[in-house]
Order: structure tokens, then sequence, then C-alpha cells
């Protein structure tokens, strides 16, 4: 089976997590062969450089979402462009109208509108290449997207846009839509696929949807965190406008509400997406939770010994009461809460402890926030303390997995007697999955898929109370024996859920499920002569229900986009 898997900022990219997944696929699936289409986010995802890929990735494809487009196409004539000016704004029209909405226009009809606009923009990407981005900056779509904002009943935020916005708006539109004109859409690319597997929402099901048009090629979608509130998020934190930030809003909810209309199987990590996904639309009968495989084998070590001392009926030995945080410094994490919370600990026990082991700060913005963190210790536990034990001694320390004498991650979780997770939003919180799989007993905040994640085998409390964390922290620091009962259930419920070799057998099991129902129709392989080779095409694949339509254009076949 060929396999084209679409990436946005992570595969072959990504050495966290974000691509880790993705790399024990495509291993765990030695018999497939890969195609990756991978699309850039930024300089820095350039610059970190790819991972090696297996023998089965047969080939890299890259597209960027920054910086300039690829330099314009030589100019048509005449009355070429203007027919391309015609047909653009015509496609651009119904594209801004559905993202500006309004109040005689319902959500059905935004969802078909965007539909028809995105794929009449898709077909004149493949009429006139090269052409399409330049369009995308022109005039003519800061003229239809006002003539959009300025129409009777928008929000009241779009009726009063003004001409920067506008700016700001379509640039970072045709970033988005910059997929539409990749070379990806033959019949030696994405046309040669048996599935499109995007493995994020967002702009990398595009390629996905047009693989399906032009190729007839199945998408299957998975997301373990929603690409639409993410962006959300990120655009707030960019400080852009709130009409652009509506408008890009609108954008992603319309696209990941297509690509789950068009999917053939829609793959959530957890329960707390999958609500998500259907609140965009997403049918319940295509959907399939599977979660992320993560390498158990990295915390063999930790959770054996973990085992052992339950099984011992005893803690391992620390010479204070230890409470370790694992993960990246970022302010969605709330060490803020956790620093309080700890003061509320130190309180009842004076002699315990606080490890924060936080991976190296990505950017201005985490580095800041880990700082802000510092400084809030050294406010709330003065080295001049009164207990001989803590004089000279910060009971909070910050290390930086990694660095030189910093534990590894395994090491980092069995430091803790109990290990916390704080954090004011979550998706899957992989941090708590690797302390389970240590076997520790955990203590964490109601947040994204963490009630699913943890089962009955830790402790959950509201987020932003840190009453509430210190208090069931303290509960597992004064009972060792339920503590290693709930350490022992974690990494049994994490060994039976959330292995590599779980998640991989069910997108085995997917992969052959969707190309059975939703086989790709393609013309019989040619020899020289021209003439059918033999034996390349079943027999029953030539029944009347499945004929492939004649091709419009040599180099790619159009089918008509269904919707269910």
């Amino acid at each position: 089976m060929r396999i084209g898997l679409l990436t946005e900022g992570g595969y072959p990219y990504a050495r966290g997590e974000g691509g880790a997944w993705c790399d024990r696929l495509v291993r765990g699936l030695a018999h497939h062969d890969f195609d990756v289409y991978a699309l850039s986010r930024s300089p820095r995802t350039d610059s970190a450089g790819e991972v090696e890929t297996p023998p089965q990735v047969r080939r890299v494809r890259h597209e960027r979402l920054w910086g300039e487009p690829a330099p314009e196409a030589p100019r048509a004539g005449r009355s070429a462009a203007k027919a391309q000016r015609a047909a653009f704004r015509t496609a651009f029209r119904d594209l801004a109208a559905a993202l500006a909405g309004g109040a005689a226009v319902g959500q059905a009809e935004r969802a078909d509108r965007f539909a028809t606009g995105l794929y009449a923009l898709a077909d004149l990407a493949v009429d006139a290449p090269g052409a399409l981005p330049a369009l995308l900056r022109g005039d003519d779509a800061l003229a239809e997207l006002e003539a959009a904002c300025r129409a009777p009943g928008v929000r009241p935020v779009l009726g009063d846009i003004v001409v920067t916005e506008l700016l700001i708006t379509a640039d970072l539109l045709e970033r988005q839509l910059r997929p539409l004109s990749a070379p990806w859409y033959g019949p030696e690319e994405l046309g040669a696929a048996d599935v499109c597997h995007a493995v994020s929402g967002g702009t990398a099901t595009l390629p996905g949807l047009l693989g399906k048009r032009f190729c007839g090629a199945p998408l299957i979608v998975t997301e373990y965190t929603v690409r639409a509130r993410e962006a959300l998020l990120a655009h707030r934190a960019a400080g852009l406008p709130p009409a652009v930030r509506v408008l890009l809003g609108d954008h992603y909810r319309l696209l990941a509400g297509e690509s789950y209309r068009q999917a053939a199987l829609i793959t959530p990590g957890s329960t707390h997406v999958r609500r998500w996904q259907e609140r965009c639309g997403a049918p319940r009968e295509r959907m399939r939770t599977i979660h992320p495989g993560i390498d158990a084998g990295r915390f063999a070590g930790a959770g054996a010994a973990a085992e052992a001392a339950a099984q011992a009926d005893e803690q391992a030995a620390h010479s204070d009461p230890t409470v370790a945080w694992v993960g990246r410094a970022d302010p969605a994490k709330d060490l803020i809460a956790l620093l309080h919370a700890f003061h509320a600990i130190r309180g009842e026990e004076p002699q315990a402890r606080l490890r924060i082991f936080h991976l190296r700060a990505a950017d201005e913005r985490s580095s800041g926030y880990l700082d802000h963190c510092r400084t809030l210790a050294a406010q709330l536990f003065p080295d001049e303390a009164a207990d001989a034990h803590a004089v000279g001694e910060n009971p909070v320390s910050f290390e930086e997995i990694g660095s030189p004498g910093a534990p590894e991650p395994a090491d980092a979780y069995a430091a803790g007697d109990v290990v916390v997770l704080s954090s004011g939003a979550e998706g899957f919180p992989l941090s708590l999955v690797e302390a389970m799989f240590c076997g520790r007993p955990t203590v964490s905040t109601d947040v994204g898929a963490v009630r699913e994640v943890i089962g009955g085998t830790g402790l959950v409390v509201p987020p932003r109370n840190p009453k509430a964390l210190a208090d069931a922290a303290l509960d597992l620091l004064r009972g060792p024996e339920r503590a290693a009962r709930l350490g022992a259930a974690a990494r049994e419920r994490a060994l039976a859920l959330f292995t590599v070799a779980t998640c991989v057998d069910a997108f085995r099991d997917s992969y052959l499920d969707v190309v059975a129902h939703h086989p790709v129709r393609r013309l019989p392989l040619l020899d020289a002569q021209g003439a059918p080779r033999p034996f390349t095409t079943p027999a029953e694949s030539l029944s009347p229900s499945r004929l492939a339509p004649t091709p419009s254009h040599p180099s790619w076949t159009r089918i008509p986009a269904t919707r269910p």
C-alpha cells in the first residue's frame, strides 16, 4: 500500500513528540510505502533539519507556509490574464463571503460557499500554474474581502475593518492556501497514493482534499489537538487585530468542517478532541479514537523499579518528600499555580521539595515565562529560611533536561514521590502518560484529555486552584501505600492503552479498512505503444460502478467532489 503522509510543522522536521509519533508510525509499518508531503510553518522549522527517514519513505516533498511565495509564472497574454482575474474574483468572492458570513447566510450555506470557492481556486491553480499566489495578494482579493466585510448583516467587528487589516488578512490567507498551488496532484504524486493521511488538522488537510478531488484518493484526518483552536490561541498571542482573527478563525473552522465531511475516516487522539470535531461537523459514523503511541521502552527501568517498590510495599528512598513537574515551560502549563500550591505544601511539610524539570526554552516567550517563575520561586522561598535544613538552599529547583548533569526524562519522573501536572489548558497530556509508564502517582488538573488518560489511577483537581492541587499532593505524600497502588495501576493502564504497538496496529487496520471501502479509481497502466499492460487492472475494477472517468487534463484526473 502507498500512503501519502501530509504534515504541517512536524515530521520529518520536528524532533519533539510532534514528529516522533509519525516516525514511530512509519517505522512500524515497514511493509507499506510512504510519500511525505511536509508543510513548513517557520524558518525555525527548516533550520532544525530533517530526521533520518527509514527506507519505506520513498520521497519527501516540501512547501513553505512562510516568507514570500515562489516566483510568479510568466505572465499570460492579455486575454488569458483577464480570464484568470475573472475566474479568481468569482472563486474568491465565494470564499470571502463564507469567511465574513452575515445575517442572511446560514451555516450550511457558508460551508457550501467555502467549499465552492476553495475548489474553484484549486482548479485555477491547476489551469494557470504559478498565478494564484499573486492573485491572492492582489487588488482583486482586497476588493472582494472588503466587499464581503461591508455586506449587510456582518458582525460589527468586520464592518469597521480598515485597509491595513485587509492587507494582513490577504497575506495570511495566501500563506494558508499555498498548498493549492503545490505540484503534488499528478499521477506520479498524490495520484499514486492509495490513501492520503493528514496527521494534523488545518492546512495539512488541503493536499488531502485536493488529492481526493483530483485523484480520487481517500482521506484520513488525525488530530491529537484541535488545530482550529490552536490557531485561534496563536493569533491572539501574536496580537493580530480582532477583525483579522475573526476572518482567519472562520477560515480554520470552515476548513476543518470541509475536511471532516470529505474524510473517509477521522481519528481523534482522545474523546476531548472528538467532542471538538463533532462540534465542527464531524460525522460520528466515520470517527475512530486512536490514542498516540508513546515509546514505553525509554521508561522501562523507572517503571520496573516503581513496580518492585510497590510489590515490596515501600516507597523509593528519598531524603525529603519530593514533588516533580516535567515538561516545557509555557504559560499554559500554569507553573505559577504550582509554585503557590507548593508554598502551601511547604507550610504543612517543611522538608518537602519541588523539582521542576523543563525542556530548553523554544522561544523568547517561553524563556521569559521561565525567568518569571524563577523570580516568583525566589520570592516565595527566600534562602534565609528559619529552618536550619533550608539555610542557603531554595526548596524549589529548576533543572533543564538535556543539560550537563541533568537527569534523563525517566529519571526526572522517578525523582518525585508525586508527579504533578498543573496545566490550565492541555491537549493530550504526554507528560502524564510518561509519568504513568514510570509507575508514578500523579496529581493533575482537569483539563483536555487528562481525565480520559488517567482513568481512576491518579488524583484530578480543578485547574487554577492551588489549594486543591496542594491538598491532593499532600494526601499522596502522606499516604505512601496508596500512592504506590495508584502508581502501579497507572503503569498497567499506560501499557494497555498508550504503547506504540497499540497505535500502529490501529492505523494498520484503519488503512486496510479505508482502502477496502474506498478503492482509488485509476486508468490502466500503458506500455510504450500505448496499449494497456496485461494484469495491471483487476477485472472486477471494470464493473460499471467503478469505471474510471476520462481525464480532462493530460497530467491529472479531476473527480467531482462528493458531499456526504
